[in-house]
């Protein structure tokens, strides 16, 4: 049984720890969960899925209509766009939010029909000029959410036709059927995209102009400018402001944990593991480092997940790290588009995209 870290008790909303998460190439069921609301337990043999908007043939299709179309397989992180929020907290300034430490991601191998084979069957009704602006929605309306009465997002309709962006209805997760808790019986999943677009007991999807109205699409989940300090500051941004799309180049160490005592070897040296991730579509990761003073870098070895596009990249490295108390280690990671991870990522009032190095601190080195 895996001992959760509980970042709040109601919705569900909770992260597993480090040392747990990245023991695992694949993130079994007990990976972390990000909830507005209550978990519905949905018929799958009852459920529909809505295709509608801008279309020349609205749909509605049983889960036995998804599983008739070609299946495609994508291993991907899927990643809260609060995770290392603490992080932000703690070494920029207070933010808004879930205090997320660096948990809030998994890795799992997803499978179902591709977004772009279904919205084939519907056609799109829109001229192409008007396509490059428009966006599918994603909704799901079974229950209501905190801020509204149904979660919805968007990502832009040129992603979810792009062969290369692996767009899916997931209907399965690593080889078995969606659970509740990840969206069973249906669920978006959009590779690189943050995981408020990848909506959970998907009933709609809709081909519009615009993005999608909901308040998680508007009201939430952006990069809001250094002077949207407040919630009355943020106000006037909420519309100028886009809505957060693809996650940032990343890593995190996972070994050794924050405040432990860690022992050298007879070469003077500690193992650090952890995991990293490539920016949006700028996949694979090809390179991590890791640093005792930010100023001499050592190369990891890549582990699991090298080579591949949408999934994180577990990787170890052994350091020369000083004896003494109060020690740090840094991580910095470089994906194929030549994203590298900076020092620090931009503060922003929601605490969203974080992405500085990645940090374990207040050590024991003996």
């Amino acid at each position: 049984m895996v001992k959760f870290e509980y970042s709040a008790e109601e919705p569900l909303n909770r992260e597993p720890p480090l040392e747990k998460l990245i023991s695992s190439f694949l993130t079994k069921d007990d990976g972390y969960d990000r909830n507005h609301g209550a978990i519905p337990h949905i018929d799958p043999t009852k459920h529909r899925v809505r295709i509608d908007g801008a279309v020349k043939n609205e749909l509605s299709l049983t889960l036995l209509d998804l599983q008739s179309l070609p299946q495609h397989s994508v291993v991907c992180a899927l990643q809260c766009a609060g995770n290392r929020r603490h992080t932000m907290r703690t070494t920029l300034k207070e933010v808004q939010g879930i205090d997320w430490a660096d948990g809030a991601v998994m890795n799992c191998s997803w499978r179902g029909p591709l977004l772009r084979d279904v919205l084939a069957q519907a056609g799109i009704a829109l001229p192409s000029a008007a396509q490059a602006s428009a966006h599918v929605a994603f909704a799901c309306h079974s229950n209501p959410c905190q801020e509204a009465s149904w979660y919805g997002s968007s990502i832009p309709l040129a992603r979810a036709l792009d062969p290369a962006a692996d767009v899916l209805l997931a209907l399965d997760m690593n080889a078995a059927p969606l659970t509740p808790n990840h969206g069973c019986p249906v669920r978006a999943i959009a590779p690189g995209i943050a995981g408020a677009r990848c909506v959970k007991w998907l009933d709609r999807v809709t081909v519009q102009p615009q993005e999608s109205s909901n308040f998680y699409q508007q009201r939430d989940y952006k990069i809001l400018p250094p002077e949207a300090d407040s919630t009355e500051a943020a106000a006037r941004f909420w519309d100028k402001v886009p809505a957060l799309q693809d996650m940032p180049v990343n890593s995190v160490i996972g070994v050794p944990g924050a405040g432990s005592r860690v022992s050298r070897d007879a070469l003077g040296t500690v193992l650090v593991r952890g995991y990293a991730l490539p920016a949006g579509m700028g996949g694979p990761v090809v390179k991590v480092e890791v640093s005792a003073d930010g100023k001499e870098w050592v190369e990891a070895r890549l582990l699991d997940g090298k080579g591949e596009k949408w999934a994180w990249c577990l990787w170890e490295a052994r350091l020369a790290v000083a004896a003494g108390k109060g020690k740090r280690i840094l991580s910095r990671a470089t994906d194929r588009a030549g994203n590298v991870q900076q020092p620090l990522a931009q503060w922003n009032l929601r605490g969203v995209a974080y992405n500085g190095y990645g940090e374990v601190a207040d050590l024991e080195v003996v």
